[in-house]
């Protein structure tokens, strides 16, 4: 019997791993967890030029300075860096810095419009992988920390880490 149960335990573990193999993290923005309180996080595809698609399968962008808007009833992301891939000259060639449109549903970009419009608050992107082959962006919502805010949030980690450690210690000699 617990053969059987293993069996099944290493069956669904690799059903899990092989759905997830098409999953590939080609940047994350960490910066953003620290600079923002991210709210919710959605998914959006992203339109691409043919050497952006082959820079980022070479892990190569860069998310640090981005954010996203929409404009003229159209979700845009702005002052995403993808470099130029070595081998595209020419016509080939894309620019690095241009806007690029994601794809999400009209219902979703009316509800980004109302949200970022009325309240505070901005579009973040979190992290660029791929996801079945396609090019996707994990996009927050999130409202901007003041200065204080971070170093209260920077402060309670570490007396979190500090009682964790002390826990630890006092476990380890009793």
């Amino acid at each position: 019997m617990a053969r059987a149960k293993k069996t099944v335990a290493k069956r669904a573990a690799a059903r899990e791993a092989a759905a997830h193999a098409g999953d590939r993290r080609v940047a994350t923005n960490r910066r953003a967890r620290h600079d923002y309180e991210l709210l919710e996080t959605f998914e959006a595809g992203i339109v691409l030029q043919g050497s952006e698609v082959k820079s980022l399968r070479e892990g190569k962008a860069q998310l640090s300075d981005a954010y996203a808007r929409v404009s003229e009833g159209e979700l845009w992301l702005f002052g995403l860096h993808i470099p130029p891939w070595q081998f595209a000259t020419g016509v080939g060639a894309h620019d690095p810095d241009r806007k690029r449109k994601l794809l999400v549903h009209r219902r979703q970009i009316d509800e980004l419009m109302g949200r970022t419009q009325q309240q505070a608050l901005t579009l973040v992107p979190t992290a660029l992988y791929f996801r079945d082959g396609k090019a996707k962006v994990e996009l927050a919502l999130a409202k901007g920390r003041k200065l204080h805010d971070k170093r209260q949030i920077i402060l309670t980690r570490d007396a979190e880490r500090e009682a964790a450690r002390a826990a630890r210690t006092a476990e380890r000699w009793s």
